[in-house]
């Protein structure tokens, strides 16, 4: 984060301080969870449903945190706030507004975000640096942890927004000022939260309704929940998918023996071979609307082709491949089980299984 006066991270909260130096600098993380404190931090003590994170504010402190961001008066020095949760996104915006010049890159979608954001995390790196969510952070809690590990070295900024209701990702829009905004899917993913996918729709296309002029609304081809969006957003629009339509489009695509998609990367005349080294057919479809992304952002189609064929896994329990010492292979896809995702993870599994040497 960008280094800010406990008077200035108190102003952009509306908060008061509490047993504090108005001067002491934070330089380091902002973390909600005391263990991650490092000399320099805030720590954001969050009411949680097990754990009030109050209670840990004085070792925060000791671990090196100058101060916590707090709702009631705590024995360390503080900045008091009526609801921490929503201060954390004011601190965020407010960093986000220190640094005009950073490229924000939204996401979001009902499956796929993560994944999403790890390949256009790893296609954009060569650009300079890149603040990607650390996991599955992309709710009113992480997307703001997000925003708060840039500073003035960033280059790129990528935002993942979840959403459990209408609203949420507007919300994180306003913080964190996107000019690209992808939309991956929707689907069944929440859809006890929704009621149905046509109200998930809804609340997915925030994101590119709040795209400016100048921005990109980066949407899939493919799922006409999506494509239908184009008309909720002034930004110029870029498609991806397999339709023939799509801007950014993967033709000939298919799992080699390993389980790994093997696709031709398509944009206007530009062709470019891919071959991945990510388990599942669902990956070629990430990679387009990441690859639709770096589009948007002026990099090279033969660029992004080989960082593609070079990205590795990132976030964990995602299609992760285990080869046991007796050969057998293990695919843990354990995060998440959506319909979707175990229907993604079943083709994929059911091409391993058909491999030459494969056991039955």
């Amino acid at each position: 984060m960008i280094a800010l006066t406990l008077a200035a991270v108190a102003e952009a909260v509306g908060g008061r301080l509490h047993r504090a130096g108005p001067a002491a600098v934070v330089d380091g993380p902002v973390v909600i969870d005391s263990r991650a404190v490092t000399p320099g931090a805030l720590f954001v003590a969050v009411l949680g449903q097990r754990v009030d994170g109050h209670d840990y504010a004085q070792a925060a402190t000791t671990a090196g945190a100058v101060a916590v961001l707090a709702a009631r008066p705590v024995d360390a020095p503080a900045v008091l706030v009526d609801d921490t949760t929503l201060a954390l996104g004011r601190l965020a915006a407010h960093v986000r507004n220190r640094l005009p010049d950073i490229a924000v890159v939204g996401l979001t979608g009902s499956q796929g975000k993560t994944s999403t954001k790890d390949l256009l995390a790893q296609l954009l790196a060569p650009s300079g640096p890149v603040v990607a969510p650390a996991g599955s952070f992309n709710n009113e809690l992480g997307a703001p942890l997000t925003v708060l590990r840039s500073d003035e070295t960033t280059v790129h900024l990528v935002v993942e927004m979840g959403a459990r209701g209408p609203g949420h990702v507007r919300d994180l829009c306003t913080m964190a000022k996107p000019q690209v905004g992808i939309v991956l899917n929707v689907g069944s993913a929440h859809i006890g939260e929704f009621g149905s996918r046509e109200v998930i729709a809804r609340a997915k296309g925030e994101l590119v309704e709040a795209l400016p002029p100048g921005g990109v609304a980066v949407l899939n081809a493919d799922d006409p929940l999506v494509s239908a969006m184009a008309s909720r957003t002034q930004a110029r629009v870029v498609t991806f998918g397999a339709a023939a339509s799509a801007d950014v489009r993967i033709e000939d695509s298919r799992l080699d023996d390993s389980g790994c998609p093997r696709f031709t990367l398509v944009t206007g005349d530009a062709r470019a071979p891919v071959a991945m080294s990510l388990l599942g057919s669902h990956q070629a479809f990430n990679a387009a609307a990441a690859a639709a992304a770096a589009v948007a952002l002026d990099i090279d189609l033969a660029e992004i082709a080989h960082g593609l064929g070079t990205a590795v896994p990132v976030s964990r329990w995602r299609m992760e491949r285990h080869v046991r010492s007796d050969g057998v292979v293990i695919v843990n896809d354990a995060y998440n089980a959506s319909p979707d995702a175990m229907r993604a993870a079943l083709r994929t599994l059911a091409v391993l299984g058909q491999a030459p040497g494969a056991g039955r």
